[in-house]
Formats: C-alpha cells, structure tokens, sequence
C-alpha cells in the first residue's frame, strides 16, 4: 500500500535543501498550511528560499525572525513565511492581525507554530527538519486532503522533468 500522506529524506547540503523546496514549490497550491518544525538552524528559511525561488520569486527571502511575518506577493498567489520564535504570548498572534492573512490565495509557512498554539491555523502539511551532522534529514507529513494532494504531486514525476 502506497501512504502518500508521508515523504522522508536526506539533505546531504544547503543546495539540497534549496532543491527539496524548488520542488514543493512545483506541487503546493494555494491556501495551503505549512507547519515548519526544527531546531534553530535546521534549515526551515532556507527551504523557504527554495520554495519561494521555485515559485518564481527574484528578490531576497529573509528570516522573519523580527518582523514575525515577510509576505510576498506573486501575481494570484501571495506566500506568507511567519517566525513565531519571539513571540512572548500568543494572545500576540490575535493582536497582529495574523489570522486574515490565512486564505485561499495564499500559502502561509509558519516556523514555531506552538508559540501561539490554538490561534494558528491548522496545518495541512508538516515538515520537520532535523540536523544529522552536516546534513539534515526530512519529513513531510500531509495532514489535509489539501495536504494529501500535495505530496501526491511531489512524488509523481512530470513529464519532461
């Protein structure tokens, strides 16, 4: 039996990291939930910037690590990478207005979603991300039918790729 609600993996580098989210990039639609888990440099931004590259982005993705959230805008579809880690209180996520940005145009990837536990949507999708010395391993998990769909893109092969 074939569970596409499960995807691992090794990341033998940064360039592979990149890679794995230039190919989510070809698979996730919008209104997705992304649930981004890992310790502090497990390599969650830098899936984002493969991702973001993959969908077309040219500028720079940054860490929202202060900002909370960096939004990009990509003609119909708008991603939203939130960093939760300093956030104090989660009663803060009600107060920033962060609940609007969730829709059906949008993916949103939100790295430390315990912080406001109960406030955040729902993932569709989980990645966790764990360092294995040099090297990082991963695992998707699909949650949703959203979620489902999703991983089911990302394993099957494009004709021509």
């Amino acid at each position: 039996m074939n569970d596409n609600s499960l995807e691992s993996g090794h990341l033998t580098d940064e360039a592979a990291t990149l890679a794995l989210g230039g190919a989510f990039a070809r698979a996730v639609a919008p209104g997705t939930v992304i649930y981004l888990e890992g310790e502090l440099g497990a390599g969650k931004t830098t899936f984002t910037r493969g991702l973001m590259r993959g969908l077309g982005h040219q500028g720079r993705v940054k860490s929202p690590t202060y900002t909370l959230v960096e939004s990009y805008p990509l003609g119909t579809l708008t991603v939203h990478h939130f960093d939760l880690y300093r956030m104090a209180d989660p009663e803060e996520w009600e107060d920033a207005g962060f609940r609007e940005l969730f829709d059906e145009a949008s993916v949103c990837l939100v790295e430390w979603p315990d912080k406001a536990a109960g406030l955040v949507p729902p993932p569709d999708i989980v990645l966790s991300l764990v360092i294995d010395g040099d090297a990082r391993r991963y695992h998707l998990h699909a949650i949703t039918p959203i979620g489902h769909a999703c991983l089911n893109r990302l394993s099957t092969p494009r004709a021509g790729a």
